[in-house]
């Protein structure tokens, strides 16, 4: 089994990208790989709270990430200081985290066989 780690970093509702993919994500997980994804820069508000993107006739993903633990995606971090840049905190976010720092990540990439962008 290989650990994947998906790096993240784009804004929510920008079209099809995001949910495409999740897509590749969850199919990676399907086929036992340890996944585990981190969010940084603007990704973080993938995962803000009490967004309503059907407003804007967009898709609200929200729902995906809740489902994450059904697909043994257990391992989801953001990057602290993408949290300080944008304002937010754990508490605006709809899933459970872990944090890691940006002097840290250079050391948190070495323990996966495989670094994505996602």
């Amino acid at each position: 089994m290989k650990k994947i780690l998906f790096v993240l970093r784009k804004q929510p509702h920008n079209g099809t990208y995001i949910p495409e993919t999740l897509d590749i994500i969850m199919t990676a997980a399907a086929f036992d790989q340890k996944v585990s994804l981190l969010f940084l820069d603007q990704a973080i508000f993938q995962l803000k709270k009490n967004q309503h993107p059907e407003a804007m006739g967009l898709k609200d993903i929200s729902a995906i990430y809740n489902a994450l633990p059904l697909y043994d995606i257990n391992d989801v971090y953001v990057e602290t200081e993408s949290l300080q840049d944008h304002g937010l905190t754990l508490d605006d976010l709809n899933v459970n985290v872990e944090e890691i720092s940006r002097a840290n990540l250079g050391d948190f990439f070495k323990q996966f066989d495989l670094v994505l962008p996602g």
